[in-house]
């Protein structure tokens, strides 16, 4: 019986310790676990598979981007606009990444406490918020601007401790 009891517990620890670490993904950015019904929104857009796709996102990044009043993001240049990926940017940027302080500082504590280094996704869609958070800290003055540059530096450190994580030899994902 007791050998039993013993199976039994580190069954359940097991179930536990990989149910936490699956939903564990889900917290970063909620909005890729949560469609909208009357969408037509890709569920779980990526911009960059390729090595092609990351110089693109660097090209839409460097773009001119504007941000409109309700905070929708576009691509100013209309050849990029048009391209399929610019679909992809848009649905991230205007869709998945968080935009207000609380949800930006939200993302920083999950970030802090992330186990293992951050899914390709995860970090690119994290960048993106740091690149927003950047352009809203440009644009802030006095108050708002010193809540931004706290949101734009906790999201560089955590940006940095993953990648000095995953620079590591032998560090899980």
């Amino acid at each position: 019986m007791h050998w039993k009891m013993l199976l039994l517990l580190l069954l359940y620890y097991n179930a536990e310790a990989s149910m936490c670490h699956r939903w564990s993904r889900a917290v970063l950015f909620p909005a890729t676990h949560r469609p909208k019904r009357s969408s037509s929104l890709p569920l779980n857009p990526v911009l960059q598979t390729s090595l092609e796709e990351v110089e693109l996102l660097y090209e839409f990044l460097l773009a001119e981007l504007e941000i409109s009043p309700d905070l929708q993001i576009s691509i100013k240049d209309e050849e990029l606009a048009s391209l399929r990926k610019a679909s992809d940017f848009r649905t991230i940027c205007n869709n998945v990444i968080p935009k207000s302080i609380p949800d930006i500082r939200r993302l920083s504590a999950s970030l802090s406490s992330h186990p293992g280094i951050l899914k390709k996704e995860d970090f690119e869609r994290t960048v993106l918020t740091l690149a927003y958070t950047a352009y809203r800290t440009a644009l802030s003055h006095g108050h708002q601007k010193d809540i931004w540059a706290q949101s734009l530096v906790s999201l560089f450190q955590a940006l940095r401790h993953d990648l000095m994580r995953s620079s590591q030899p032998g560090v899980p994902p």
